[in-house]
């Protein structure tokens, strides 16, 4: 007899009552038998648990203290979840009752499997790739990520091209499963990271404890975009910040030494020609970010990462620079790039 693997589907809102009211529906009415969905609150100040309670009282919520944001949030929240896979799903995702069978047949595969997500589609454009995530990231020497079907802001429409189950670097956010027990072992994502590229992180380190991470080409799911956090100069900082601080943390001194400085200038060169256009916030949000990652430095907050690899030697790697591809020689989309290695 086969034993279904019990999949705890968590949510992690704050102030996105309305978010709840459009997409929970789909998630409660997703074909798994042994799912639990739960709502973990960051302290939200709108009417999210009012109407969760009115609406949908047989949903468990657990009501954090504070906004800790998505790292710090799921941290605190997962440690009331029993479940064998973890699936941390957005609010503004869009998912059909047969999203969640094949990403955990993929997941159960193979145990070293350690964390996957489905293609991302845009839900107000469903032919295209959605930024977060696509059909799964990658990541250059210089540690910038990049998707399948997404290479900075060039998004690609999907025509089946990636439909295939691949290791990729790192799995998105926005729709991301893990098995509980690599999560634990890992010990869940960086707290000071607060949102953007923690799941980055956590992959990266998933992949040094012997864990693959997959993207699952048979599912998928549509994503808003940008609804829990906007646009704007404090989402560029944390983007910046985040991962100076993952390649400072995470690569072996002989990379680091070389690596971290060519970022920061190519960073100064981004913030500075940002300004030149009129985009004042992006040129304020990189100078903070530099600013604090020199903070991060001086605390010391850096803990120690066991068995440190060259990125190089890493699934999903880009073996090259990145920003040189797209801008020099014109390569857009990421089978272009990949297969001019």
């Amino acid at each position: 007899m086969l034993i279904t693997p019990k999949v705890a589907v968590v949510l992690l809102n704050y102030n996105g009552q309305h978010w709840l009211q459009q997409f929970l529906p789909g998630v409660l009415a997703t074909d798994y038998s042994a799912l639990e969905v739960i709502v973990a609150d960051n302290a939200s100040t709108d009417d999210s648990i009012q109407w969760l309670t009115k609406e949908h009282p047989g949903v468990r919520t657990i009501q954090l203290k504070k906004n800790t944001g998505y790292a710090g949030g799921y941290n605190l929240a997962l440690k009331d979840v029993q479940a064998d896979y973890f699936v941390l799903l957005n609010t503004d995702v869009y998912v059909e009752p047969g999203w969640l069978l094949p990403l955990v047949a993929c997941m159960e595969s193979d145990p070293l499997i350690g964390a996957a997500q489905p293609r991302i589609r845009a839900y107000h454009n469903r032919s295209l790739f959605e930024y977060a995530g696509a059909a799964g990231g990658w990541i250059d020497i210089l540690g910038y990520p990049f998707a399948r079907g997404r290479v900075f802001d060039h998004i690609e429409a999907d025509i089946g091209q990636y439909n295939d189950t691949v290791e990729i670097f790192w799995a998105s956010g926005a729709c991301f499963c893990v098995r509980r027990d690599a999560f634990e072992k890992a010990k869940g994502f960086d707290a000071d990271f607060f949102a953007h590229q923690e799941e980055i992180d956590l992959c990266w380190r998933l992949q040094l404890l012997g864990y693959r991470i997959v993207a699952c080409g048979s599912s998928e799911v549509y994503h808003v975009g940008g609804g829990t956090l906007p646009v704007g100069g404090r989402k560029v900082m944390l983007n910046f910040r985040n991962n100076l601080i993952m390649l400072s943390r995470n690569l072996p001194t002989a990379e680091k030494i070389w690596v971290i400085p060519a970022r920061w200038i190519l960073d100064v060169i981004a913030a500075w020609r940002a300004l030149f256009q009129g985009r004042v916030q992006e040129f304020m949000g990189i100078a903070r970010a530099h600013f604090a990652v020199i903070g991060w430095w001086m605390n010391g907050k850096s803990r120690h990462i066991e068995g440190k690899k060259p990125l190089h030697s890493l699934r999903g790697v880009h073996k090259s620079v990145l920003i040189w591809d797209f801008y020099v020689k014109g390569l857009k989309s990421f089978t272009e790039i990949i297969s001019n290695r």
